[in-house]
C-alpha cells in the first residue's frame, strides 16, 4: 500500500462521488435552462419561465459559478487536492449571491416560493456548505494536497 492511499480515508472517495454526482444534477439543470431545452422548461409555469429568462446576466454568472464551481469542486476532492476548499467556498458564496438576489430583491419567492421549491433550496444550500466544510476538514487533517 502506498502511502498516499494509506492517508486517504475511504469517506474522501464517497463524498466526491456523491459530491460529484449531486453537482452534475445542478449542471444538467444550468445547462437545460440556460439553452432552453423545450421538454425540460415544459415542466415550469409561464411566469416562472418568465423569471428565469429575465435574469441579469450577473445572476446567470453568479449561477454559473456556483454550479461550475461545485463540480469542479468534486473533482478537485476526487483528485485530492486542496484546491477544493476554495473552489466549494466560491462555489458557496456565488449561490447566495444568486439566492439573496432571486428571493430577496426579486419576486421570485412569489413565483416560485411554494414549500418544496424552498425546502429543496434549503437543501442545496446545506449541502454545498457541508461539502465545503468536509473539504477543509480534509486538508486541514492532511488528505487533500
Amino acid at each position: 500500500m502506498t502511502p498516499t492511499t494509506a492517508s486517504t480515508p475511504w469517506h474522501l472517495w464517497l463524498v466526491a462521488i456523491l459530491a460529484l454526482l449531486w453537482n452534475a444534477a445542478g449542471a444538467f439543470d444550468y445547462l437545460m435552462t440556460q439553452t432552453r431545452h423545450q421538454d425540460y422548461m415544459a415542466q415550469f409555469t409561464q411566469e416562472q419561465l418568465a423569471f428565469f429568462y429575465a435574469l441579469p446576466s450577473w445572476v446567470v454568472a453568479c449561477w454559473a459559478l456556483a454550479v461550475w464551481g461545485g463540480v469542479l469542486g468534486a473533482l478537485l476532492l476526487l483528485l485530492r487536492s486542496r484546491r477544493a476548499v476554495g473552489v466549494l467556498l466560491v462555489s458557496w458564496l456565488a449561490m447566495m449571491v444568486t439566492t439573496v438576489h432571486n428571493y430577496g430583491i426579486s419576486d421570485g419567492m412569489a413565483v416560485m416560493g411554494d414549500p418544496f421549491s424552498l425546502g429543496f433550496i434549503a437543501v442545496i444550500f446545506i449541502v454545498a456548505l457541508l461539502l465545503y466544510l468536509y473539504a477543509r476538514a480534509m486538508a486541514a487533517r492532511g488528505g487533500l494536497r
